[in-house]
């Protein structure tokens, strides 16, 4: 069946009609004229396997990642980069139902500062579009940059000279599972993750990666298939560093920390500009991204967070940067006396903010509330909540993961005279 794709999904999946059917095409454009052969069924969408475009959209352009259509990660790089930030804004309006610009980022390839890549019998690099046990194998990755060629490069010949046995993603089995790297971009700072079933990791790693600036072994002796371990040992540096602006951060294997550097200065800046009053109080702190930028321009911060791991992460990162900030761990639904605080930061994880605390927030009423969200639906939903105390002052959008379909949102709600 021919037909044209005339929008992209939320998903930025293209939008064709087969019958009264429709099917979501990956990896295609508005104006794009697709022939579909066949389809399948994924929860309640029918998602098109077999495929070809017959005519290709003037939106298009040429993908930089010659896995592009092939390694499920960046799903719009073949769009036009002013395409990606108007679907985008699209996206926004449909769920938000206002217009909200979106701010782009500054470089759309090397920005991330970190890759979780499989170590697999399939090969190593990243999942195939759709599926969690074949992988497309890589040489590196364009959205992290040039150092993931050479530290897989390594990786390949470690594995190779020592005859070590990668992970059999079907039986669950095998011993080098991930390589993640992180990379401090304002620092150039460089930390290769080893990730591995129980066994022994031979010494001389540290030779093959010679070029980094930390090098860790990490155990994950679970079947779950994360890039996550617990540290065995580490080689060189126990943390690198990240620079936002003027504030230094220690980055661990284990510590969450914004994947795009250039964008995530953005955000901290755009967060203190909508910050008020003198007290804040950083809810879902972690390692203190923002509240240990706001502290450096004069706030008097706490944070709160679940991880004891991120708190103590935080903790350091006041002491590197001397700033007068507290960080705590707790959870979201206990905090109390939100009365107490000028500004309240919020970052909440993908299911949004706990049915507790808004009802505390409602009672309390603090001036001020910035909202981090990384997803438009909760957050639609949560503004709609605190529609009776709160309006919005302030909404930007930023691009933080360019090729892919997800935005970054910060609010600034004030409360209601």
């Amino acid at each position: 069946m021919r037909t044209e794709i005339k929008k992209l999904s939320e998903e930025g999946f293209g939008v064709a009609r087969v019958g009264k059917r429709k099917i979501y095409v990956p990896f295609t454009a508005v104006g794009d004229v697709v022939e579909i052969r066949k389809w399948h069924r994924k929860k309640k969408m029918f998602i098109a396997h077999d495929y070809d475009i017959i005519e290709f959209s003037p939106l298009r352009v040429e993908p930089k990642c010659k896995y592009f259509g092939k390694c499920g990660g960046c799903i719009l790089q073949h769009l036009a980069y002013k395409e990606q930030i108007k679907f985008k804004e699209e996206k926004l309006e449909k769920i938000l139902g206002f217009h909200i610009e979106v701010l782009p980022s500054p470089k759309i390839y090397g920005h991330r500062n970190r890759i979780d890549v499989v170590i697999s019998t399939r090969g190593i690099g990243f999942r195939r579009k759709g599926t969690w046990w074949d992988v497309i194998d890589i040489e590196k990755c364009e959205v992290f940059g040039d150092k993931s060629e050479r530290a897989l490069k390594a990786l390949r010949e470690f594995i190779e000279d020592y005859n070590l046995e990668p992970w059999n993603l079907e039986k669950s089995e095998g011993f080098m599972r991930y390589i993640v790297m992180r990379e401090g971009k304002f620092t150039s700072e460089f930390m290769v993750n080893l990730v591995t079933n129980e066994g022994s990791l031979p010494e001389e790693v540290s030779e093959y990666f010679d070029f980094a600036d930390s090098i860790y072994w990490s155990i994950n002796a679970l079947k779950s298939d994360v890039s996550y371990g617990e540290p065995r040992k580490f080689w060189g540096n126990e943390f690198i560093r990240e620079k936002l602006d003027d504030v230094v951060y220690l980055i661990h294997p284990n510590s969450f920390f914004q994947t795009n550097s250039y964008q995530a200065v953005t955000l901290v800046k755009k967060v203190a500009e909508f910050a008020d009053g003198e007290k804040v109080l950083d809810l879902y702190s972690g390692v203190g991204t923002f509240g240990i930028y706001l502290a450096k321009r004069g706030f008097n911060v706490e944070g709160i967070e679940i991880n004891p791991f991120a708190v103590e992460m935080a903790k350091r990162n006041v002491e590197i940067n001397n700033v007068n900030a507290r960080f705590y761990v707790g959870e979201d639904k206990d905090v109390e006396n939100l009365k107490e605080y000028d500004t309240l930061i919020v970052d909440p994880p993908r299911a949004g903010l706990h049915p507790k605390l808004i009802r505390k927030i409602l009672r309390d009423k603090p001036e001020t509330i910035v909202y981090v969200s990384c997803n438009p639906k909760t957050l639609a939903k949560n503004l709609e909540e605190l529609n009776e105390a709160y309006k919005i002052e302030e909404i930007i959008g930023l691009d933080m993961f360019p090729h892919t379909p997800h935005i970054e949102v910060v609010t600034k709600l004030k409360l209601n005279v």
